[in-house]
């Protein structure tokens, strides 16, 4: 693809000149997660790296240019009846922003949709990656098949790295089939009520792929969607309400509304209940029980994952709360991000152990020794 080749070339060079000035480097691909701010220095643009390098349907694989729209790849997979299965999201939040997220911007964020819980992450679906690191070396990680995957897997590391250590130019993917049927079922539950259902019906061979629990309005509701096989879908379905009182949603209504909980456009995440409140992650196991919390959080994830809207000032109770719980708590929209000020360090990749934080500072070190890449990102 001689364009991939160009753009290779100017991309190199550039970095090169960066290195050679000490010029810090911002790569972005189509700014769809600007809002997780952290990064500063000159903007490198990353969707000249586009178009599909190559596709098997049959053997379940693809590689894409970095800078490729996710939304040309997801059509290209449905197509042969295939997707993403981890259901990246596409956050289209911002009018002025009206760019496709992209492949490479899809990994280095490493956020999943819905479906995590059920099927895994981002990092579970990447067999290899091309990068070029802060040296302007074009290094190949991986390749195109599991067996491939030996040792110290350097290119599902770049899942969630944000970019911090090299400027990603393609990457490789396991895709999967299109589930052959699927249910979306409702039910009124109180928050301690889902949570015990899902507990219950975790542990038990259903084909639970994605749940949702939210205050509908003033109404608990907890939506749970089933994939899988048609017999499985429709046992599970007749058990699962028989066992608790509920309804079947029709799917054409269920799947925009999945749509809008993965891209995060759900009520809960346009009208937040306070103004000056900022949208907070907490990542528990799945089994932990209803956490004191002021007002009603979003939990998905089959429990694993709670959305709530509080104020920064509330940072140290959120920490305390999801520690205490085995989790952990961090600010996922950075205020300071949503009005330009892409280099505020609310969201820098950092954790409370020392010893994580370390082991970060040396694979910074050693890709990105000069830290032109998204500095200020990793503390």
């Amino acid at each position: 693809m001689a364009h991939m080749e160009h753009a290779l070339r100017t991309i190199t060079d550039r970095i090169a000149a960066a290195r050679s000035d000490n010029t810090p480097l911002r790569l972005r691909g189509g700014g769809s997660k600007d809002f997780l701010g952290g990064s500063r220095g000159e903007l490198l643009d990353t969707r000249s790296l586009n178009g599909v390098i190559s596709y098997e349907p049959t053997e379940l694989v693809v590689t894409v240019g970095a800078g490729t729209p996710l939304t040309d790849l997801e059509a290209l997979l449905a197509e042969q009846g295939q997707c993403l299965a981890f259901e990246p999201p596409h956050y289209p939040w911002s009018a002025a922003n009206t760019s496709p997220a992209t492949v490479g911007g899809m990994v280095a964020a490493g956020l999943a949709g819905p479906s995590r819980a059920s099927v895994g992450g981002v990092r579970d679906y990447v067999l290899g990656v091309k990068l070029i690191n802060g040296l302007g070396q074009h290094l190949t990680f991986g390749g195109q098949v599991m067996k491939n995957v030996a040792g110290y897997d350097v290119s599902r590391l770049m899942v969630g790295a944000r970019g911090t250590l090299g400027l990603l130019t393609e990457i490789s993917l396991k895709v999967l089939p299109l589930a052959p049927a699927e249910a979306t079922l409702c039910f009124a539950l109180a928050q301690h009520e889902a949570l015990e259902h899902l507990h219950r019906w975790g542990g038990e061979p259903l084909p639970l792929n994605a749940s949702c629990w939210v205050m509908d309005g003033n109404k608990p509701s907890l939506f749970i969607r089933l994939r899988g096989a048609v017999a499985a879908v429709e046992a599970a379905c007749q058990r699962m309400l028989t066992e608790v009182p509920g309804l079947r949603m029709d799917n054409a209504q269920a799947g925009p509304d999945w749509s809008l909980c993965r891209n995060q456009q759900l009520p809960f995440f346009t009208d937040p209940a306070q103004n000056g409140d900022v949208l907070w992650r907490l990542s528990v196991p799945q089994t932990a029980p209803v956490l004191h919390l002021p007002g009603h959080p979003l939990v998905e994830w089959h429990g694993g994952l709670r959305w709530l809207w509080a104020p920064t000032s509330a940072a140290a109770e959120l920490q305390a709360v999801a520690l205490a719980a085995g989790g952990s708590a961090t600010l996922f929209v950075d205020p300071a991000a949503t009005q330009g000020d892409t280099a505020s360090g609310a969201n820098a990749l950092r954790s409370d152990s020392p010893t994580l934080n370390a082991i970060s500072q040396r694979l910074k070190a050693s890709f990105d020794p000069q830290g032109i890449f998204n500095p200020g990102l990793v503390s």
